[in-house]
């Protein structure tokens, strides 16, 4: 457990970045319903394999400018000149295999919005539509890598043509957006925890 300078206990990965801290903060294990931020969620995750999340978090900006505001119909439509232009950009990750994945995943995504309504719907019912219900884990080496939903869950997204999902990167995406909160015992974010102190 890690205390930052305004006293809050937090996991242990949150550290003292700030930009780390204000992602445990406001984001890591908020239920997320949108499917504009599912789908930028995924794709982080995806760029992520491999490197540290804070990496991905310093580039998140221009990885957003790059993929034009992670516009799923746009980016299914790129082709070799996008591509090209994405592998020469510095402000995000170069990786041809990561890049090709982001336009097959934006495809794919479009597909589950045209067969489910939209691809949230799709996503929670992996949950049963809701947050799994768990006791928060005791320290960070109680918190799995993966766990039936997210092999379930990854099974299923490569079997629609998704790339760069396995469960590992499943369960990693299921705690970022809320389908899991695996906040560690005494982090000021866990679910039995007290709530944070109102400001001043």
């Amino acid at each position: 457990m890690i205390e930052g300078g305004d006293g809050l206990p937090r996991c242990d990965w949150a550290g003292t970045d700030p930009l780390m801290v204000a992602y445990h903060d406001t984001e890591w294990g908020v239920p997320c319903h949108d499917d504009g931020e599912l789908f930028e969620r995924l794709m982080l995750e995806g760029f992520q394999a491999g490197l540290s999340w804070s990496t991905i978090l310093r580039k998140r900006r221009n990885f957003a400018a790059a993929f034009e505001g992670w516009d799923p119909r746009r980016i299914a439509a790129y082709g070799p000149d996008d591509v090209a232009r994405l592998l020469a950009d510095p402000g995000i990750v170069r990786n041809h295999l990561k890049v090709a994945a982001a336009i097959r995943n934006a495809q794919a995504f479009l597909a589950v919005q045209e067969e489910f309504g939209s691809f949230d719907r799709y996503l929670w019912s992996f949950v049963g539509g809701a947050p799994l219900r768990i006791e928060p884990p005791a320290t960070m080496a109680d918190v799995p890598v993966h766990t039936p939903e997210s092999d379930a869950l990854s099974r299923d997204l490569k079997r629609r043509g998704f790339t760069f999902v396995g469960t590992t990167i499943c369960y990693a995406f299921m705690q970022s957006v809320g389908m899991v909160d695996d906040h560690v015992l005494g982090c000021f974010r866990a679910a039995n925890s007290a709530p944070a102190p109102e400001g001043p």
